[in-house]
């Protein structure tokens, strides 16, 4: 078998061998000639997958390492037998650890109590289901809202509190975004977050989005930071990267360069679902898989003797990921976009970490969430 790889997916070189003859290519040199002779592509969102690349290839399987899939033409994909698969919910700790460090910051800056607010969560999928659970472990009233998945569940089992994106314009103080960028059908979520967006939003909510650039529209989103009409921005994903809106940079209270799901863990668990696709599709019959072992942090063991109290929780998450020296990266060296994403330091995910000396009540919040504690 005839692999090409992306150079730059983490712990897949010198693994993916076992399957074949692997070439690897960074994800902007992928070319119609490049892929020609190939079985199987391994990828991420850099290259867009259609007739213009796939065109008389041999390509019989695209295995993108990533969650979404709007980087493939499905529809091509489908009719010229070309099969394609992608990771769901690789990286979707990592995306919460992402909100929950990003909430904590919000907190301490703008002076309020997690407890105290309410957050809608559009789109509750793997990673809103995620932050979701997060959310509720902070204390926090939780509005979940997500139309297609209600649309296919049994009025039974619709015992979460799923509401309009209406009432969560309404009651919400912070929202969070969580769908795909899909651009037709009933549920198009291009530009869902538009200029009447901010403009029906009632409490003057903080904004997260760490899904896709365009289910934002960026110019809407400037316009409601300088009128007010929002308290704080979190943004991750942004219309024309790398080109990103440099006024919205220097306005947002967070801003990073599309990590959000960028944990060392995450990456893994794409590569192993990817290695698994593979496998599965061929009929390769390898059992088991080799896998890379993921590094230890630096600093596994998080001490919180000399802590306050009530300090320890944003500490100890902050520990793990600090959202603000991205932001301070990123708003210092915009041009730099995806040489932050290319260059991505280690990020390990909360399972890693072992805390001692917690306060009692830090500590349960903080088991709850995926620490060890001793």
């Amino acid at each position: 078998m005839k692999i090409l790889a992306d150079a730059h997916i983490p712990y897949l070189k010198g693994t993916a061998k076992q399957f074949g003859d692997v070439e690897y290519l960074p994800g902007n040199q992928f070319s119609k000639e490049a892929i020609k002779e190939k079985d199987a592509l391994i990828v991420r969102t850099i290259t867009h997958f259609g007739e213009e690349i796939l065109e008389g290839s041999k390509v019989k399987l695209i295995c993108s390492a990533t969650i979404g899939y709007d980087h493939i033409d499905t529809a091509y994909c489908d009719s010229h037998n070309i099969a394609w698969r992608t990771a769901p919910g690789c990286n979707a700790n990592s995306v919460e650890q992402y909100v929950t460090a990003s909430l904590l910051f919000l907190a301490q800056k703008h002076s309020f109590e997690l407890k105290d607010k309410t957050i809608g969560i559009v789109g509750v999928g793997n990673v809103g289901s995620k932050v979701e659970a997060a959310c509720r472990k902070l204390g926090m009233r939780v509005l979940l809202n997500d139309p297609p998945l209600v649309e296919t569940m049994h009025a039974s089992s619709q015992s979460r509190n799923y509401v309009d994106l209406e009432i969560i314009k309404r009651e919400a103080d912070i929202i969070t975004l969580h769908v795909p960028l899909t651009k037709n059908g009933k549920y198009a979520t291009y530009h869902m977050a538009d200029e009447r967006f901010f403009d029906e939003l009632e409490r003057k909510p903080f904004i997260i989005n760490s899904c896709r650039g365009s289910v934002a529209d960026n110019q809407a989103w400037t316009k409601a930071i300088k009128e007010g009409k929002v308290s704080g921005s979190v943004i991750d994903c942004w219309e024309n990267e790398p080109d990103i809106d440099a006024e919205l940079l220097e306005l947002a209270d967070i801003a990073t360069p599309h990590i959000a799901g960028y944990s060392a863990d995450g990456k893994w668990t794409a590569t192993k679902m990817s290695l698994e696709n593979l496998n599965d599709f061929f009929g390769s019959g390898i059992h088991p898989i080799a896998f890379q072992e993921i590094p230890a942090p630096a600093l596994p063991v998080i001490n919180l003797a000399e802590i306050p109290a009530n300090e320890q929780l944003q500490h100890t998450v902050w520990h793990t990921y600090n959202p603000m020296k991205e932001t301070v990266d990123l708003k210092s060296e915009p041009e730099k976009f995806y040489w932050f994403r290319s260059h991505y330091p280690l990020r390990r995910e909360y399972h890693a970490y072992t805390v001692v000396n917690a306060d009692p009540a830090v500590s349960e919040i903080l088991s709850k969430l995926g620490f060890r504690i001793q």
